[in-house]
């Protein structure tokens, strides 16, 4: 079912209204009355969004049944509906979630992040688009239809809203008809405030905002039977937002994992656990060094496996709104969109062709561990450099490069720049230097798609009518880079980069990049589709709908990934220029390019729906429907070091059976509309971390639920709104696959490895199940060889099964594994999540609103409102469990309007999270060579501010 939360009925309404205004959408590309359409569909009209205070897509989730809505990792963001989310990650990855405006696909775009403005209304569509939407959805589609130029008369409106944080947001449109049939409109937004995020390092604020976006539109009529819409926006974002919001960590005092399993606190990652801490201990460097350099290079490492580390004696604040940070976070964002389209009235049919051009991009930097390193902790190691330098020359440029001042600082970082010399570079390197040791990533993307859609839909006065049409997307990603960098990554480079030189007689270098950089410099996606639906009326009552489209997709990237992994002599003026990067050189001009993957995949499927609508009376509306979902596979990014993961994953496909009734009682005055839907999902795809990088797999899954939106106006006067929804999800077949958070699968004889020559874990076990003495026995043995310590208990509140821990090397346990009757799980125990909930599902939803208009004497009004939105428990990933759990939380927001004489100008005073409620919206689990610690996304905090504005 579907139906619009309320505000549709506005102060304005002639008196003899007393029931539910009618809303207008395009569920099935063509105007329908909301409660003719048979499909789960919502819509918001401009009065709506304003009296919902639903600013943008964040707040959209709170009156939407089964919907859920969070920021992501990487810049993006999931709008997850049923239970059905973004869960791949990656350049190749499709969006479950379609987002269209005016109609036509967006890729990649910056919405989310911009404020509504300007909106003829928004629509929501729940459940797989099947046939008639840009290239396919399987959880649905949001269209945002923006306001089109009125050729009747002269229009403006304009908004001030000042509130909490110094926050000031503008809007404003001027509507100018130019002749009777040409007419243009221009509108925009900007927005500015202080960020909710206290930086307690320093004292200031971070994640603010300030943005701005403005649009053009143009409307020529012809002839009567003739449209032209043009249609041009812009939007650009400049300014401290955070990716996170808060780091959770229960902190592992044996550094093997950094953070334990068993719960998320206010506590900081051990160290010791990360690709820094691994491979700058003495304990590595000693190893690596061997019996002729071991004992000077151990003498410079930065701290030992089984010691204290830079972050022992941080404190985490507790307070979901403060950090403690030395590096300011960055973000920019920028998209175009340009599109054009023409419509004409045939009589027996109409067409309409519609063309966009859409660029976007986005760069953005955070305090990678989000917290202060101990400085002190690495004066020892520092100062030995010195001493080792003195008496091996290949080693002198490290302290000159990253602490030209001495052991006491500052200390310089290398930046992320794509030519991968960083602080080692000429003329003195890119560098930030700083009081303290810093890290940090950077997120940056470019994109670039065009589309182009015909649609025939005829208009025969008999029982069958069609719709025919035809779609091409060509989207380009030139740029797409993460990046994370660290003073101990480049002292790392340094430090290796110099015992390679000197044990392989080479000149004096680094190892490249000294900074961690998976980099796709090209992907593709050229795609079209073919689709067409039927529609026969076979009397007054029954219609029948059915569809079909051909899909056709193909991709191509290529993507490199790099972190120290190559020798660079001193001077390279690009990194991947050295002669050193490899033995196999594609092309002898540059070396560097025998370091890129390229790969390419193709999709063709066939996709559709059937439905049968019965019209029970003008008022009620029953259907029952199936379709058919679909979303392409793609491709895997290249890994190092190398893990057995697939190179690619598999499309995924959805059967969608729905049954819905749309109702409206009493003479007009109450919508009750109502769905059931059930999906059987094949092939779902899902992401995990391996190797500091995103991988997806794919996992089958069953999908069930139950939804209601139901809106009363018993008088023109007294609204009131109510949804809620019954989401049950579960993975259906048995799915092995590892946990990064617990790579022992819950085995109590497992040993759990932590790699010092990666910073990644495996996991050894007894071929004899049960046999723990075995499998501790023999890694003691062999990390007696090493020179490491045994295996240590994590303790009995860590979540972890009675499994040991231990520092090794994964590959030398590997060597007389299978004679000491032992296994090494590379990836971990695999764990079956067969019967595991879809992350992002909550099983309970629901909102209610309501507004009351008091009508003053003088034409003027007041309207209180007042909503509350519950969404229920939820898991942050599929392994589920406590530490995956996001608890329920609700949201209320209050207004107050005061419209004058015919809403010529109105004040509001608002609150929005009137509670203050800090809850968790998503979570992100990092990459064990990081220390497994867990980003947290959250709601925005209490603001209250005050509007006033004005419309003619």
């Amino acid at each position: 079912m579907a139906m619009p939360a309320f505000a549709q009925a506005t102060a304005a309404a002639p008196a003899t209204n007393t029931g539910i205004e009618e809303i207008v959408v395009t569920a099935q590309r063509t105007a329908q009355s909301l409660q003719d359409v048979p499909i789960a569909v919502s819509a918001f009209g401009a009065e709506a969004l304003q009296r919902q205070q639903i600013q943008n897509s964040s707040d959209l989730q709170l009156t939407l049944p089964n919907i859920t809505f969070t920021k992501g990792n990487f810049t993006g963001s999931s709008f997850t509906i049923r239970g059905i989310g973004d869960l791949c990650v990656g350049v190749t990855c499709d969006s479950a979630t379609a987002i269209h405006v005016n109609g036509s696909p967006l890729i990649g775009t910056r919405l989310f992040e911009a404020e509504f403005f300007d909106m003829e209304r928004v629509e929501v569509l729940r459940g797989p688009q099947g046939t008639l939407f840009g290239r396919n959805a399987t959880s649905g589609v949001i269209n945002f239809v923006t306001a089109k130029p009125d050729l009747n008369k002269i229009g403006a409106a304009g908004e001030v809203d000042y509130g909490t944080f110094n926050s000031l947001r503008l809007r404003g449109m001027v509507n100018v008809p130019l002749t009777e049939t040409l007419g243009v409109r221009l509108a925009g937004f900007y927005l500015k405030r202080d960020g909710y995020t206290k930086n307690l390092y320093n004292d200031t604020r971070i994640d603010g905002r300030d943005m701005y976006g403005i649009r053009g539109s143009v409307r020529w009529e012809p002839t009567e039977n003739t449209r032209i819409d043009l249609m041009g926006y812009y939007f650009k974002e400049d300014d401290d937002r955070s990716r996170i919001q808060k780091q959770l960590c229960q902190r592992d005092p044996t550094g093997v994992l950094g953070c334990l399993p068993g719960r998320l606190e206010n506590g900081k990652l051990n160290n010791n656990s990360t690709f820094v801490g691994v491979l700058s201990s003495r304990e590595f460097l000693r190893i690596q060094g061997g019996a002729a350099l071991g004992a000077g290079l151990s003498s410079v490492g930065l701290g030992s496996l089984y010691g204290p580390d830079a972050y022992s004696n941080f404190q985490e604040p507790t307070d979901v709104r403060e950090v403690r940070t030395a590096y300011t976070p960055t973000y920019k964002a920028m998209e175009q969109q340009y599109q054009a389209r023409i419509e004409h009235d045939f009589g027996p049919g109409k067409l309409q062709v519609t063309g966009l051009y859409q660029k976007t991009s986005v760069d953005s930097s955070v305090d990678y561990n989000l917290g202060v390193q101990d400085a002190n902790f690495f004066k020892p190691g520092l100062t030995a450099l010195g001493g080792l330098a003195t008496a091996l020359p290949v080693f002198n440029r490290i302290a000159p490069t990253l602490y030209p001042s001495g052991v006491n600082g500052p200390y310089c970082t290398s930046v992320a720049e794509p030519s991968g010399t960083g602080a080692f570079g000429p003329n003195g390197g890119q560098k930030v230097c700083g009081a303290v040791p810093l890290n940090f990533d950077r997120s940056n993307e470019e994109r670039r798609t065009w589309s182009v859609e015909g649609i025939f839909t005829s208009q025969f006065d008999g029982a069958f009518n069609f719709l025919l049409g035809g779609i091409y997307l060509d989207s380009k990603l030139p740029e797409n880079s993460y990046y994370v960098n660290g003073f101990g990554i480049d002292y790392v480079a340094g430090v290796l980069g110099g015992a390679t030189a000197l044990g392989s007689n080479l000149p004096a270098g680094y190892l490249g990049t000294p900074f961690f950089r998976n980099h796709t410099d090209e992907t593709t996606l050229k795609s079209y589709g073919i689709f067409g639906e039927a529609y026969f009326n076979v009397n007054d009552s029954i219609k029948v709908t059915a569809g079909l489209r051909y899909n056709n997709d193909k991709k191509y990237v290529r993507a490199r990934s790099t972190l120290a992994s190559f020798f660079v002599p001193f001077g390279t003026a690009n990194a991947f220029d050295s002669p050193f990067v490899g033995t196999f050189d594609a092309d002898p001009g540059r070396p560097g390019n025998q370091l890129w993957q390229e790969r390419d995949v193709s999709f063709g499927e066939f996709t559709g729906r059937f439905v049968v609508d019965f019209k029970i009376s003008d008022e009620s509306l029953i259907y029952a429907s199936y379709s058919r979902g679909y979303k392409s596979g793609g491709i895997n990014p290249p890994l190092q070091p190398i893990f057995e993961v697939a190179e690619g994953f598999a499309p995924e496909f959805i059967d969608a059976f729905e049954i819905g009734s749309k109702n409206t009682f009493l003479d007009g005055t109450l919508r009750a509309n109502i769905t059931a839907f059930y999906y059987k999902y094949q092939a779902l795809q899902l992401s995990r971390i391996v190797a500091r990088t995103s991988v997806n797999d794919n996992v089958n899954a069953n999908v069930y639920g139950l939804e209601g939106e139901f809106v009363i106006q018993p008088t023109r006067a007294l609204a009131v709104n109510f949804n809620a929804s019954y989401l049950h999800t579960k993975v259906s077949e048995d799915k092995f696959i590892s946990n990064p958070r617990d790579p022992s699968g819950g085995r109590a004889d497992a040993v759990i490895i932590k790699d010092i020559t990666n910073g990644s874990n495996c996991a050894v076990i007894p071929t004899v199940a049960g046999n723990a003495a075995g499998a501790n026995g023999y890694v003691a043995a062999v990390n007696a060889t090493l020179g490491l310590q045994a295996p240590t208990s994590f303790g009995t509140d860590s979540g972890i099964n009675g499994a040991t821990g231990a520092f090794g090397i994964c590959s030398a346990l590997a060597g007389n594994a299978a004679a000491a009757g032992v296994q090494v799980l590379n990836a971990g125990v695999e764990v079956n999540i067969r019967g595991n909930e879809l992350p992002q599902a909550p099983q309970f939803k629901f909102s209610a609103g309501a507004q009351y208009t008091f009508e003053l004497g003088n034409g003027m009004t007041v309207i209180p409102r007042a909503d509350l939105a519950y969404t229920g428990e939820s898991y942050g990933s599929i392994f589920n469990g406590f530490v995956n759990r996001i608890p329920g939380y609700e949201v209320v927001n209050a207004q107050l309007q005061v419209n004058g004489r015919d809403d010529r100008w109105y004040l509001r005073a608002y609150v929005q999270n009137l509670t203050n409620n800090s809850a968790t919206t998503g979570l992100y689990v990092t990459d064990q060579s990081s220390g497994l610690f867990t980003n947290i996304f959250t709601l925005e905090p209490r603001r209250y501010g005050a509007a006033i504005g004005f419309k003619f």
